[in-house]
């Protein structure tokens, strides 16, 4: 048996009066995930556990069938390890964003104008993080250049630190006063923002991009704190070969880190407009080479989300049914054995532009053993009518064991 497991990041969402209070998932021209849906098992699953933050860290580590009770260490590890970064067991991991804050005075009075900086590339980004790291590494602070606005800050030392930290694309629009750095050891991480602030938009890349219309990365923004996580394999737990296709460092780390193969696409970029059609090819190549599983994770939809951008979430939903089901469609008759999940990890509804923690649709289809479920679509209305899954966790063995 092949298993492919397709993350449509944020996908789910709540329904929006401009659709007639349906759901983008339910507004989108989804032909292919309907055509599934009418013979696969459907439902809901809690992928957020009671008392966790309903991040992307947190779901996919949920989905992948991992209790993040016992194996959750913070997001930034993660990423961490995805990049290469050693980490020491006393070293802090931290979330790095370039951000666009506005241009008041008082770096208190700010406000978030974009979590993303206009999603900035990374050829862009790495020049600036450059910057930061000559200005502002030092013996116990290193910056890691990432991909497009997450980067990476290594604490030497500094896990234990008391310090409470929120994400930048939960504030959208908001003063960013109440939302800096709080606790004991905050202050100096206060610190290294506003100096950063001062370092950045002088920059030649900023300038360039002012020029040009697109938004400056006026700032660094620290968040996802994390220490150096320990996970058993994937294959030692569910007997599984596996690869994880994926263009963001959260969820490449976290699949090495359950020793899966990480697999870059050429044009994935971890935003909204992405090689669709190339991921699902590198996903079923792999299957094809002889892997047994693989991870195919999609960020489009939870960008979109984020940017409170309806058209281009309903667009990402399109594009992952057309490009990447509709690819696995056309080549099903190559295997002899094959089964599909396909849900997000956890909801981003354009509303609020940020995740939320209510358990989203799943759809299990087995080439195989087809299931008349009496559904027509694949949605958070026909989830309703399926089974439900309380712990995420347990939801991979129900995908492989069946």
């Amino acid at each position: 048996m092949k298993y492919l497991l397709i993350l449509a990041d944020g996908m789910a969402d709540y329904p929006i009066p401009e659709l007639n209070m349906q759901t983008p998932l339910q507004y989108a021209c989804t032909p292919n995930m309907d055509r599934l849906a009418k013979q696969s098992i459907i439902g809901r699953v809690a992928t957020i556990p009671a008392g966790f933050p309903p991040g992307s860290d947190v779901a996919n580590l949920s989905v992948m069938g991992y209790d993040p009770a016992i194996y959750y260490t913070g997001r930034s590890p993660l990423e961490a390890v995805s990049m290469g970064v050693e980490l020491q067991a006393s070293d802090l991991a931290l979330r790095c964003n370039l951000v666009t804050l506005s241009p008041d005075t008082e770096y208190a009075q700010k406000t978030m104008v974009d979590y993303s900086a206009g999603e900035i590339s990374t050829q862009e980004s790495a020049q600036l993080m450059q910057q930061v790291q000559a200005e502002l590494g030092d013996d116990s602070f290193t910056f890691y250049p990432g991909i497009s606005y997450r980067h990476l800050l290594v604490w030497k030392n500094g896990k234990g630190k008391n310090i409470e930290l929120t994400p930048p694309h939960d504030i959208s629009g908001r003063n960013i006063a109440d939302y800096l750095p709080e606790g004991n050891d905050a202050a100096v991480l206060r610190e290294l923002m506003i100096k950063s602030s001062g370092i950045l938009p002088q920059h030649p890349i900023n300038l360039s991009r002012q020029e040009n219309n697109h938004n400056p990365a006026t700032s660094i923004w620290f968040w996802g704190e994390g220490s150096k996580p320990a996970m058993d394999s994937f294959q030692d737990r569910y007997g599984l070969k596996g690869s994880v296709v994926g263009a963001v460092d959260l969820v490449r780390g976290l699949g090495i880190c359950a020793g899966l193969t990480p697999v870059a696409v050429s044009g994935a970029t971890g935003s909204i407009v992405t090689n669709f059609a190339g991921k699902a090819r590198a996903a079923l190549d792999e299957l094809k080479r002889g892997q047994d599983f693989v991870y195919l994770h999609i960020e489009s939809p939870d960008e979109a989300g984020h940017q409170g951008s309806l058209e281009h979430k309903i667009w990402s939903i399109e594009q992952i049914d057309h490009d990447v089901l509709g690819m696995v469609l056309a080549e099903m008759e190559q295997f002899s054995e094959l089964r599909v999940m396909l849900l997000p990890d956890h909801p981003t509804p354009i509303a609020i532009k940020t995740h939320s923690s209510e358990p989203v649709p799943f759809m299990i289809f087995d080439k195989n053993n087809p299931v008349g479920n009496g559904l027509e679509s694949y949605d958070e209305s026909s989830s309703n009518q399926g089974s439900f899954v309380a712990k995420g966790h347990e939801l991979m063995a129900l995908f492989i064991k069946g």
